[in-house]
């Protein structure tokens, strides 16, 4: 049976040991407090790459082999480089995989290393919890950023919170500094800079009561994230949609489908289906793993 090592690194960093396409033991986690949400944010690069060795060789050493290592992350990831991370600024332009297996090469673990996107490596994960690898299947991670994930990978760029979904130049909380993206709306931190005197969960407690300018934009964030889907539902066709991630729980449903359905007005287009899933660090654990996995292949 196949052995992997997955982890994961967003609001906080996760590793796991995998068999097959399941978690064995329990992951690692820091920082170890869940409600914590910008820890790594500080963090100079060298050193999350250290925690990231010191994790996987914990988890690692203890004389099965290793066939794989799946590390997830935020930002353009390309051929084991970190072109750009708005949210985890710091990783910008490093060759992680190769830094990465330059350090576990020293702790004796010569294992190939594979950086994925972290929405990349949810999409993988839940198409493997389903037994649907073969399918295309497509995840949005709400959260402090905004990431599109796609199974199985093909080449590009897919930064889905950074597609525009507004023309209006007032637009631009997005970490990168563009203007009418996704990011830029529904993005936490994006949130926290439009409403200074407010907390995102404030805002939309106040919109539930009636506030007319947090229900104004609460409208306003779930036709971004309509707009958003509707886009790829047009370049990709349909087929379903999860949805998952730290804030997901400002989502609703039902307001999403009426926001999306005078979008996708296409017949052809119009079998495609919307699932809110909890997030839980084993489905992006299992992910990394199996991209790893089916790295090997490429």
């Amino acid at each position: 049976m196949t052995v992997a090592i997955g982890v994961v690194m967003t609001e906080h960093l996760v590793a796991g040991r995998l068999k097959g396409h399941k978690l064995v033991g329990k992951p690692v986690r820091f920082p170890e407090d869940t409600c914590e949400l910008d820890a790594l944010i500080a963090v100079p690069g060298s050193e999350l790459v250290e925690m990231l060795a010191e994790q996987i060789a914990g988890l690692a050493n203890n004389g099965e082999p290793i066939q794989a290592i799946g590390v997830a992350v935020p930002g353009i990831v390309r051929h084991g480089i970190v072109e750009d991370s708005p949210n985890l600024v710091q990783l910008k332009g490093m060759h992680m995989a190769e830094d990465l297996g330059a350090l576990l090469e020293k702790r004796g673990i010569k294992a190939p290393v594979h950086i994925a996107n972290d929405a990349d490596a949810i999409a993988a994960g839940v198409a493997a919890t389903r037994g649907q690898l073969d399918r295309l299947t497509r995840v949005w991670t709400i959260g402090n950023g905004i990431g599109y994930g796609r199974w199985p990978y093909v080449e590009g760029v897919w930064e889905g919170g950074h597609i525009t979904v507004t023309l209006d130049p007032k637009e631009r909380f997005c970490g990168c500094g563009g203007q009418g993206h996704l990011e830029g709306i529904m993005g936490y931190r994006a949130m926290r800079l439009r409403f200074l005197d407010k907390e995102p969960e404030e805002v939309f407690a106040a919109a539930k009561q009636g506030d007319r300018e947090c229900r104004e934009f609460v409208m306003l964030w779930h036709r971004a994230l309509a707009a958003a889907t509707a886009s790829f539902i047009h370049l990709a066709g349909p087929g379903r949609f999860y949805y998952t991630g730290h804030n997901v729980g400002f989502l609703n449903l039902g307001t999403l489908r009426e926001c999306l359905e005078p979008m996708v007005r296409l017949s052809p287009l119009q079998s495609y289906s919307l699932e809110v899933l909890e997030p839980n660090d084993e489905t992006a654990l299992l992910g990394a793993g199996v991209s790893a996995l089916r790295a090997l292949t490429w």
